[in-house]
């Protein structure tokens, strides 16, 4: 008879799973050493649970099949939670294994005792204990399942003790992903929905990840509708390109011309998005939201007529009842709006003068520039994000992943450890901040562990920039956002990873080249500018307020040289 241990790993091994993220631990003792016996699955050794679980969501959101990833009892598997959170909110199937002390010390306030299945309910959507091995393979199977069939994560906690005991062979079957549910509308809603857009003179698309898989259906509708097309960030990869109605993003990260898209139409599609800031969505326009979670349908704002179902179902069965629209006034207007935001983004990604700090900007758009076709690209939260968002260009085969919902810093450098795993013939890129990097950079010693070939891209600004930018448009002075890095590219060197170190934007296009070029992990650090601004598409009158009252404060407080210097950094951009 088999042991637990053996039992999951031979069901796991069934369902299809290649690698298991985690570190070893007394309580996974019984695991590891089957995954060494038994040589079927890859034991990835993070060098923090956090990053197991990012890697572990990032491999689940580029391929859709289950991904699992581990921690030992206590803080080993208390450490997942930040990344499982950032799974959850992705909806993307995770197996997390959280394993307990032995089962004789459970309530006794044992060594590293904890209760995961009180701290994993808000992160998943099925949690349970193993008390007996009889109970396995059941609750796994039933884990599985849930976290298949409703892309989201499922924890199974297991009493190291139990992991040991001999269990009556499974018999193994086949999980089944959740078929996709075709829309659940009656064609009379169809056909008022119809007749709502038919009159509309002013059309807008917003479009989220909801919409991958439905380029061509969305395009068509444009088409028919003369409508422009805004996008949100999880959608960009799947709505940017080969679009001629593209219209940009809009938010805090995106281009004026999105903004009013949206503001300006009388009719607004939300399509497959949980877009979450309500002040960007229009309040007198007419609202039609389709997406296949019926919990967000009217969340971020109100909805007159709403579709459960996904959306290229929706549109293949909406779009021979549109009329074709022949008046363009709008989306000429939206488009002319866009090129002209294009523009005057594209001129802040020029080289900067000699001596002075490197646009990141610049860096970002030599990325995109450089990267292969099919890169995958992950960015930390913060500037790095706002930058990918404005320069990436997506083609159809590119992807790009972010922590764009649960907002965790350092997710790039894990996430990219999953990507580049799943696909180790595809490039993967970071655009890391020196924030980001230096929470997690011991996980780039699993590069170098597991000769990962992920290129890592270091914007080295001294500092919390996004951090800084929030406490400047609320009037307040920066404080606790400064950063004392170390040479990260010579840290890289040490570690057995190419590094590469530019501050002279001359030597920045050869040096990325370089680094990107190379077969094995690489670092390049780029030292930009600091006092870069990162406008919004639209600024209120509470941040222009806020923003006067830093300039007076940083005044009073004696900080005219850095007025001067961001003045200079963003009155002059050649």
């Amino acid at each position: 008879m088999p042991t637990v241990a053996e039992c999951i790993l031979d069901i796991l091994v069934a369902t299809g799973v290649k690698r298991i993220y985690g570190i070893t631990g007394d309580s996974l003792n019984a695991f590891t050493d089957t995954i060494r016996k038994k040589g079927h699955i890859e034991w990835i050794s993070t060098r923090h649970e956090e990053v197991a679980a990012f890697a572990a969501g990032a491999e689940a959101q580029l391929s859709g099949a289950l991904t699992v990833c581990a921690g030992s009892c206590g803080p080993g598997n208390m450490h997942l939670i930040n990344g499982l959170y950032d799974c959850h909110r992705n909806n993307v199937p995770v197996l997390a294994i959280a394993a307990q002390i032995p089962t004789s010390e459970m309530g006794g306030d044992y060594f590293q005792e904890t209760h995961p299945e009180r701290l994993f309910l808000e992160c998943s959507r099925y949690c349970e204990v193993v008390t007996q091995p009889e109970q396995i393979p059941r609750l796994l199977e039933i884990a599985i399942q849930t976290a298949i069939a409703t892309n989201d994560v499922a924890v199974l906690i297991i009493p190291g003790d139990i992991s040991w005991k001999k269990v009556q062979t499974p018999k193994l079957r086949k999980f089944f992903p959740s078929d996709l549910v075709e829309a659940k509308h009656l064609d009379r809603n169809l056909d008022e929905i119809a007749k709502v857009l038919n009159k509309s003179q002013k059309v807008t698309i917003f479009g989220g990840i909801g919409c991958a898989g439905a380029h061509a259906e969305l395009l068509h509708l444009a088409e028919r509708l003369k409508a422009p097309i805004a996008f949100t960030l999880r959608g960009k990869d799947h709505i940017e390109y080969d679009n001629p109605f593209d219209v940009g993003l809009t938010g805090l990260l995106g281009f004026s011309s999105g903004y009013h898209a949206l503001m300006d139409c009388d009719t607004l599609i939300l399509l497959g998005t949980d877009f979450p800031y309500r002040q960007f969505y229009p309040i007198h326009a007419t609202v039609i939201q389709v997406d296949i979670r019926a919990e967000n349908i009217g969340r971020r704002t109100h909805v007159d007529y709403a579709i459960i179902g996904d959306v290229k179902t929706t549109l293949s069965h909406l779009i021979d009842k549109i009329d074709h629209k022949h008046d363009q006034t709008f989306l000429n207007t939206s488009l002319e709006n866009y090129k002209k935001a294009r523009l005057d983004l594209d001129e802040l990604a020029k080289p900067s003068l000699a001596g002075s700090p490197i646009h990141p900007q610049y860096v970002a758009k030599l990325i995109s520039d450089f990267a292969s076709e099919d890169a995958i690209f992950t960015c930390d939260v913060g500037t790095p994000t706002i930058w990918a968002a404005r320069y990436l260009k997506m083609n159809g085969k590119r992807r790009l992943l972010g922590s764009f919902k649960h907002g965790s810093m350092a997710n790039a450098l894990p996430q990219a450890i999953g990507a580049q795993l799943l696909y180790p013939d595809r490039q993967v890129v970071t655009l890391s901040g020196d924030g980001g990097i230096s929470m997690l950079m011991g996980d780039l010693l699993t590069l170098k562990q597991h000769s990962i070939p992920v290129k890592v891209v270091v914007f080295n600004n001294s500092a919390y920039g996004f951090v800084e930018l929030e406490m400047k448009a609320s009037g307040i002075l920066e404080y606790g956002t400064e950063l004392e890095n170390p040479n990260f590219a010579k840290m890289a060197d040490a570690m057995g990873i190419l590094g590469r170190r530019v501050e002279n934007g001359e030597k920045l296009s050869e040096t990325l080249q370089e680094v990107l070029n190379h077969q094995g992990p690489a670092l390049i650090e780029v030292m930009v500018n600091r006092y870069e601004l990162a406008m919004p598409p639209h600024i209120s009158i509470d941040e222009v307020t806020g923003f006067g009252l830093y300039l007076l404060t940083a005044v009073i407080n004696g900080k005219g040289n850095e007025l001067i210097e961001l003045a200079r950094s963003n009155l002059s951009k050649k």
